[in-house]
């Protein structure tokens, strides 16, 4: 085995996760004496684990005397069913000077507002939208940039038990009607436009259109750069908020009433609206960020994202700890790579959250950002969206900071959080994630449900969870629910990655081979895409890949798509040096059979890569949702292929 990338020092000894622990005790009364034996504590006893993060973390809020009912299926199972809370009371519940939000956008514009102003502003929404007669349950759609004012609106719906639900600005119309036309928001809450690589896009016909469609009782426009009065019907942010009365009090509703509403890819069909309480959102959340993260009030916590992905959902419940939260929006690498390596020295971030593929952007650039910048403040990298690449792991330690924990973290839209993250209390090692979640019991199975200490299958998760979602939007008797997460395994959640949990003396970390629905199985033999993607793009020629398995002669075989760098060419040589680095790095079968170059790779509107959808179309199959996709057109590079056969 591999010596540890990172270990913990002395000044992680009295981190959050070792208070927690500490505090920690098995059924005898005895401390739990490694990680080991501290997961599985927390998911051997879950009423004693979940009710200890109540109360360590500061829920504000009535517990009640009940931690869990069980019942006959996993997603029925009870948590805190005689609690009650209000998420926005929990996220405002530091009221003081100390700064909440700092919205930082493309052009330069910065912006900033304390926790108490963002308080009353939020209370400001609440009452507006109580005015207008919105209700517990309501719809509040926000099509918006991720700015301050998109924050105080979904906490303003939370106040008043609204749902709030949200699609970032760069969604087509169509994009956006397949989600929020589902939902039937009573209120859209939109911006004028949005700077994104150095332009301003104006939204207006956008919003009109959205107006005309869904027909919400309330429009209200924030202005950008544009003119918002020429927005049909609209009302304007500053001045609806100018006019509200009094914030009426935080209504505490049970601990699973709906809080957001989040969305599927929808790239093999309409987009499945998965419903959020607003307790599992709240506690697994910041159960992750405080013990996993070690995220306190006096850090600044900034991931880049869009109002379009789960993570923004999970960084605005940063303001839980009581930390200042960065929020960025427009084009990360404009005007080039070291863009959001600047906001950490401008900001003071102390924790960095992007994904795996940005980081492999600012490598190729050829970007050394321990030479560039100060990150005098970092202590944290969290990534996320794909797996984080072995030689991403190197570049980060190497190139950016050597006492950095890079946290990688795997869950999922599906569970609003994490099964596998970082842990300041355990070594880093190249390739892997931490640990598994505490309070999630997650395994790696094989095609027949059995469990596999160290090798490859299904993630599953054994056990209920406070995240799992409260249902899906217009799906009473459930089916479609249990179809999407509880078919494959009876009992069982199947998350769908394609996992191996690795052992080690004191703890477990998980290595993530890639989607199970990408996964290729030439000669019978199932291989991660994860796998082969580790060894393409680590070449300077590639600058993207992406792989799919083709129908052929009764098997499949490896069919390797690759964006070039600029001035590369996609001769002999270089196919062979990729044949060559997959083979040594992977082995004989993950070698491709076709190596072809598109000039870009169809990405979901969250910026993930569509295997499924390629897969389609190499195989002349229709691919049935479009509008998931940020850049549809991309399907036609690969359609009627020659290097594919007849």
């Amino acid at each position: 085995m591999s010596a540890p990338l990172w270990q913990p020092g002395e000044s992680q000894q009295h981190c959050r996760l070792a208070r927690f622990w500490e505090q920690a005790r098995d059924n005898s009364g005895q401390p739990l004496p490694d990680y080991n034996a501290l997961h599985t504590w927390s998911v051997e006893q879950p009423e004693a684990f979940w009710q200890q993060v109540w109360d360590f973390c500061g829920i504000q809020g009535d517990a009640g005397e009940t931690v869990l009912t069980r019942r006959d299926r996993f997603q029925d199972t009870a948590w805190f069913p005689q609690g009650r809370l209000n998420y926005a009371e929990n996220l405002l519940h530091r009221n003081d000077t100390h700064p909440a939000l700092v919205s930082v956008l493309e052009d330069g514009t910065r912006d900033v507002i304390s926790y108490a102003q963002l308080r009353v502003a939020a209370g400001q929404v609440a009452a507006q939208l109580k005015a207008a007669g919105i209700e517990p349950g309501d719809r509040v759609a926000g099509f918006m940039p991720n700015r301050i004012e998109t924050v105080i609106a979904a906490l303003g719906a939370a106040w008043i038990g609204a749902v709030w639900s949200s699609c970032s600005p760069d969604f087509g119309v169509s994009g956006v009607l397949d989600r929020f036309g589902q939902i039937e928001p009573r209120v859209l809450i939109t911006c004028d436009g949005y700077h994104y690589n150095g332009k301003w896009i104006d939204l207006g016909e956008r919003i009109d259109a959205l107006h005309d469609a869904l027909t919400p009782e309330l429009l209200v426009v924030v202005p950008g750069k544009g003119d918002s009065t020429r927005v049909q019907r609209a009302l304007i942010w500053h001045t609806w908020l100018e006019n509200a009365g009094p914030a009426p009090d935080f209504l505490r509703l049970p601990f699973n009433h709906p809080l957001f509403i989040l969305y599927s890819s929808g790239t093999t069909g309409q987009p499945k609206c998965i419903v959020h309480g607003a307790g599992g959102t709240l506690l697994q959340q910041t159960k992750e960020l405080q013990l996993h993260g070690d995220v306190g009030a006096d850090d600044t916590l900034f991931y880049f994202t869009t109002c379009g992905w789960m993570m923004w959902n999970w960084l605005i419940c940063g303001l839980h700890t009581g930390a200042s939260l960065v929020l960025y929006d427009g084009n990360p690498a404009y005007p080039n790579t070291a863009r959001l390596f600047d906001l950490v020295d401008e900001e003071g971030v102390t924790h960095f959250g992007t994904s795996a593929k940005f980081v492999q952007a600012v490598e190729k650039s050829g970007l050394v950002p321990r030479d560039s910048h100060k990150l005098t403040t970092l202590r944290t990298l969290f990534s996320t969206g794909s797996p984080l690449l072995h030689e991403s792991y190197d570049f980060l330690y190497q190139q950016v900071k050597p006492d950095l924990l890079v946290s990688s973290i795997s869950g999922g839209t599906d569970i609003i959080s994490c099964f596998a993250l970082g842990n300041p209390l355990l070594p880093v090692y190249r390739g892997e994630l931490q640990c598994l979640g505490l309070g999630m019991d997650v395994a790696v199975f094989d095609d027949n449900g059995n469990p596999l200490a160290d090798s490859k299958g299904e993630l599953v998760c054994r056990q209920p969870f406070p995240s799992c979602p409260v249902q899906f939007w217009n799906d009473p008797d459930g089916r479609r629910f249990h179809k999407a997460y509880f078919a494959r395994f009876n009992g069982v959640w199947a998350h769908g990655d394609y996992a191996e949990q690795v052992p080690h003396d004191h703890h477990v970390g998980l290595i993530i081979h890639g989607r199970s629905d990408a996964v290729l199985n030439p000669g019978g033999v199932r291989i991660g895409t994860a796998e082969i993607y580790r060894q393409v793009e680590t070449l300077t020629d590639i600058r993207e890949a992406i792989v799919v398995g083709q129908e052929w002669q009764g098997d499949v075989r490896v069919v390797l798509f690759v964006v070039l760098t600029d001035g590369a060419s996609l001769d002999d040589d270089l196919k062979a040096r990729i044949r060559k680095a997959i083979r040594e790095g992977a082995s004989p079968r993950h070698v491709p059979a076709v190596i072809a170059e598109v000039p870009e790779i169809p990405r979901t509107v969250s910026g993930k890569i569509v295997e499924l959808a390629v897969r389609e179309v190499i195989h002349g199959r229709e691919v049935t949702n479009r509008n998931a996709l940020a850049n549809p057109q991309a399907l036609a590079h690969f359609a009627n292929r020659p290097e594919l056969g007849d």
